[in-house]
Parts: C-alpha cells; sequence; structure tokens
C-alpha cells in the first residue's frame, strides 16, 4: 500500500510539473510583461534583499539575465523567496517562471518532478563548520556528533550517506528555517552546521566572530547549483539556458559592462555574433539579436556577477576554484553562440 500511495504521489507530481503552461511559459512572461524568479528566502551572494527590499546575489543575476534578454530590460523581473520545501511546488505549479534559487541538478530531480535543470552557474560541495574552540580539524573526529541540517534537501542524504561510509554515527537536529538552524548551531544545541560550503561561507561571514568558526575540509557530494524549469516548454528552457551561456561566452571573450559597447567594433567574427553586430541569433529564440549585448550591458558576464556578489569585491571573498574558466583550470564553459 505505501508503496502504491508513493508512487501515485510520484505520478501526480510529475502530471502537474507538465501541464502548468507548459509550452507556454515564454508567451505568458511576455504577456505579463516581467519575469517571475523564484529565489532563496535570503542566502548573501547568492539572493538577499536589502533594506529597500531590493534584491541582489549571483542566483539573482540570472534572473535579471533573463530579463534583460526577453525584455531588453534587466529591471523587468520579480523574485519569490522560496523554501526548500517550497521551491518545487511554486515551480511546478506556475507561480514562478523559473527557479533561480541555489539547488542541486540530480537525475531524481530531473525525472520525477516535471522538472529540469538548465544549466550550471556555481559548482559547490557540501561541507560542515564547527566552532573552532572544539578542536576538531576534520569531519572524520565528529564521531556522535549532533549536526543541524535542514530537511527537503540533499543535504541530509549527503551527511547520513557520508557518515555511513566512514563508520560513523551522528544524530541530526532537523531545522526548516536556515536562520533558526544556525541559531541552533550559534547556541549550542548542535555540535555542527552542515550545507554547501557556499552556504557555509557566506553564513560564517555574517556571524559575529567568523573567526571562531571553522568550515572543515572535507566535501560530502558534488554540488552542482542552477536554475530549473518546467519540462514541455523547450522554448523558455532554451531562453534559461542561454542567458546564463551568453554571461559565460562574454568572460571568455573579455567582454564586459564597461567595455561593451567598444566591443561591438572588434573584428573577431565570434564577438560580433554574441553582440549582435552579424548573424541572426536571436531569430530561432524569438528575440532580439542583441539578447546578449542587453545582458551583458545591464547585468556584466559571468566574472562580474560571480566578483561582486561573492567573490573579491564582496564581503564572501571566495576563490573562483572549480568556478573559474575552463582555460584557468576551472569547469565554467560557455557555449558557442553561433
Amino acid at each position: 500500500m505505501k508503496l502504491k500511495t508513493a508512487l501515485a504521489v510520484g505520478a501526480s507530481l510529475l502530471c502537474i510539473g507538465t501541464s502548468v503552461q507548459a509550452g507556454e511559459t515564454f508567451d505568458a512572461v511576455k504577456s505579463k510583461g516581467f519575469v517571475q524568479c523564484g529565489v532563496h528566502t535570503g542566502l548573501p551572494g547568492f539572493s538577499i534583499a536589502d533594506s529597500r527590499g531590493e534584491w541582489s546575489g549571483v542566483d539573482v543575476d540570472i534572473c535579471r539575465a533573463i530579463a534583460a534578454m526577453v525584455f531588453g530590460d534587466a529591471s523587468k523581473y520579480k523574485v519569490t523567496s522560496v523554501t526548500t520545501q517550497q521551491r518545487f511546488t511554486a515551480l511546478q505549479s506556475g507561480e514562478i517562471d523559473v527557479l533561480t534559487r541555489n539547488t542541486t541538478a540530480t537525475v531524481t530531480r530531473d525525472t520525477t518532478l516535471g522538472l529540469m535543470s538548465a544549466g550550471i552557474n556555481y559548482y559547490d560541495s557540501q561541507g560542515i563548520m564547527v566552532k573552532k574552540e572544539i578542536g576538531v580539524s576534520s569531519a572524520k573526529e565528529l564521531d556522535n556528533a549532533t549536526v543541524c541540517v535542514q530537511p527537503g534537501t540533499t543535504t541530509e542524504l549527503n551527511l547520513a550517506d557520508w557518515f555511513r561510509a566512514n563508520g560513523l554515527t551522528f544524530t541530526p537536529v532537523v531545522i526548516n528555517s536556515p536562520d533558526e538552524a544556525m541559531r541552533s548551531y550559534e547556541g549550542g544545541r548542535c555540535d555542527a552546521f552542515t550545507t554547501d560550503k557556499s552556504g557555509l561561507a557566506t553564513v560564517r561571514s555574517t556571524l559575529p566572530n567568523p573567526d571562531d568558526h571553522v568550515i572543515l575540509p572535507e566535501d560530502f557530494s558534488k554540488e552542482p547549483l542552477g536554475p530549473m524549469v518546467r519540462q514541455g516548454d523547450d522554448e523558455w528552457f532554451m531562453i534559461v539556458r542561454w542567458a546564463l551561456n551568453a554571461m559565460l561566452e562574454a568572460e571568455e571573450y573579455g567582454i564586459t559592462s564597461e567595455n561593451v559597447d567598444e566591443m561591438t567594433k572588434s573584428d573577431n567574427p565570434n564577438i560580433q555574433r554574441i553582440l549582435g553586430v552579424t548573424g541572426e541569433m536571436g531569430k530561432g529564440m524569438g528575440i532580439d539579436n542583441k539578447w546578449a549585448y542587453n545582458i551583458i550591458k545591464q547585468v556584466g558576464n559571468y566574472g562580474e556577477s560571480f566578483d561582486r556578489n561573492i567573490g573579491a569585491s564582496s564581503p564572501m571573498k571566495l576563490e573562483r576554484g572549480l568556478n573559474a574558466q575552463w582555460k584557468d583550470g576551472g569547469l565554467m564553459y560557455g557555449w558557442p553562440i553561433r
């Protein structure tokens, strides 16, 4: 009976995901005049609102890039902040047009939810943070520890898998709210806190004494994070996918928000196509041929977005690491606009 119930629930979720606005998202977005993006409820560097209610972060920049691509105006977007439990339902139901929230691409999510990943804008891994005062330098020293973790995430399963694989035991302290989870960790309710390492770094930077906390070296998993869309709408899928690729290609060719106008005079045929000087790179997607120019001019290339939100010019000061361009030893590889 339990198996039948589970199958029925899975089937209903798939039905929701594939039927809501299937094949119509792009037209609906153009009709209402803005793109609605689902983002994290508040993760510095990725998606967070300031005192004026204005959002910023690398995930918000993807949303802005989509708006610039579709409307020629990066300001034509709205955000809906969604928790880990709400995010997939919000996309399945049509409450949002695209999920630009730090969400891991997995085979289960691509095959059972009626959704699919449209690209990776941050390669991450899961880690664990502890207070320096406990004198631990490796996660392998955390046998019998209590660990704060959010439910409804890949994090929960990865944590259990890693501890079991290393012959260790732990007690999970499952808390829905990331803010409450951090308060529980700070208050001593749990010995450690686990999430993606980028999340640990950003949260650590907001603590009263960041140096009192240590992110341990172990990587519990691979966490390729990026936007997701509903299945059944190839046109919208292509819009989201190529918005990200335009930012990656722009960085590779040295096109920035500052020099993009000058770059339109370049003799490089690749740059000419990217910026819509030659060719009709937007025609097949039903948008202006200067779509990538609009993204770069108004949002910037991938490197600019990374630097100001989570890189050297941000409080997090994260290294590019795996998120460097492929020519610099990273995994970021923009697909050719040609």
